[in-house]
């Protein structure tokens, strides 16, 4: 096992509420009409979790807590950090700052009403802190989030801050540190690596190898990030998908537990916040 302490984060939400289904689900009023598998999905991780005695941040939506409040207890309960992933999951830059404003402390709010605990981590629903939206950072630090994950330091049709550092940073101009999303550098461009459709892109072998750069040549911890959908072959295929919808949702989705207990075995995690030198 890889001894750097990386950071690992569960994006708590489910199959229906994924921004490139939008253009067949619709708006999150139509959500009832989908049958929830997040609950089983979310538990299975816990269990491989617990057998590898690895922690994390999850980061759960605030509908999905509402509706499955026994299951943001469990989290809890079983040692892992809380964050916040909004409340309906809706992109940021497609929102006013009111909108984003009473989004977010919803979902903060419901949060803490389950665990009794303050939430202070946050990551935007699809990386949507962009440039056009850095206003968000503002309202992130009034309503008392210390640490986001929402900035993607690569360049992508939805989200990204290309030139964004790769590492953890303090966010100038704010009380925030960021973690943005883990890149790994190839043939002088920054390439996704660690986590959600890249991971399930991209072969095994070629993941471990980044990874593994990111700890040797860079000295760097890595954030790696996972959906309890992306664990579950079995879910509804939905029709109307555009083709590159369709590939980016339900691509090698019979690999990634598989691939996500070899990384598990292969490195070692902590959830965001913690001191990985502390590990």
């Amino acid at each position: 096992m890889n001894k750097t302490a990386n950071y690992l984060t569960i994006d708590v939400e489910d199959y229906f509420q994924v921004a490139a289904l939008k253009e067949v689900v619709g708006p999150h009023r139509n959500w009832d009409n989908y049958p929830a598998r997040v609950d089983n999905n979310t538990k299975t991780i816990l269990t491989l979790l617990d057998k590898y005695n690895v922690k994390a941040t999850f980061f759960i939506v605030g509908w999905i807590a509402e509706r499955f409040p026994r299951l943001v207890k469990d989290i809890h309960a079983a040692g892992h950090d809380i964050g916040c992933h909004s409340y309906y999951h809706r992109l940021i830059y497609e929102l006013t700052p009111e909108e984003f404003r009473q989004d977010t402390k919803a979902a903060k709010e419901i949060l803490e009403q389950i665990t009794g605990q303050p939430v202070l981590t946050y990551r935007a629903p699809s990386y949507s802190i962009t440039n056009k939206s850095l206003w968000a950072l503002d309202i992130l630090e009034e309503l008392g989030f210390t640490h986001d994950s929402s900035i993607f330091p690569i360049r992508h049709d939805r989200y990204g801050i290309p030139d964004a550092p790769r590492f953890k940073y303090k966010i100038p101009g704010h009380n925030l540190i960021e973690y943005p999303i883990s890149t790994s550098i190839f043939i002088g461009r920054k390439i996704p690596v660690a986590g959600g459709g890249y991971f399930r892109l991209f072969p095994y072998w070629f993941t471990k190898m980044a990874l593994k750069k990111i700890n040797r040549q860079d000295g760097q911890s890595f954030i790696f990030y996972i959906h309890p959908w992306e664990i579950d072959p079995g879910q509804p295929r939905l029709k109307g998908l555009s083709t590159l919808s369709k590939f980016r949702h339900y691509n090698n989705l019979d690999q990634t537990a598989s691939r996500f207990e070899q990384l598990l075995t292969d490195f070692s995690f902590v959830p965001i916040g913690q001191n990985p030198a502390a590990y």
